[in-house]
């Protein structure tokens, strides 16, 4: 198969609507998730696997693979500011967006 310069092992994973590359022990932040804090999540939709030396590419998933996350805290993320202006018309529109957020630590890649 494939040769990889890191020796460390990683997935690509669908979770939350995007597509993430996950290495085993890091946190992440993703779209929100059901849950609270603590609880576990099992995601069988990995699309490519990698342990180090060999690479398992999925069609469209690969098969008897999942990784195992818990969610570590649910929160808002900063806000961000949206300002509408249209010259010479006194057209100005002001709103703040805040998206919602967990933090996610990847416990087992399998």
């Amino acid at each position: 198969m494939n040769k990889i310069e890191n020796k460390e092992k990683f997935a690509v994973i669908k979770i939350a609507g995007t597509q993430l590359k996950v290495f085993e022990g890091n946190e992440y932040e993703v779209n929100k998730l059901n849950g609270v804090k603590g609880d576990k999540i099992e995601i069988t939709d990995v699309l490519l696997v990698s342990d180090g030396k060999e690479v398992k590419i999925g069609d469209p998933t690969v098969k008897d693979s999942k990784v195992v996350l818990e969610i570590t805290s649910q929160k808002k993320d900063d806000k961000v500011d949206v300002f509408k202006y249209k010259a010479k018309s006194r057209y100005r529109r002001s709103m703040g967006f805040r998206a919602l957020i967990s933090r996610v630590l990847v416990k087992e890649i399998v």
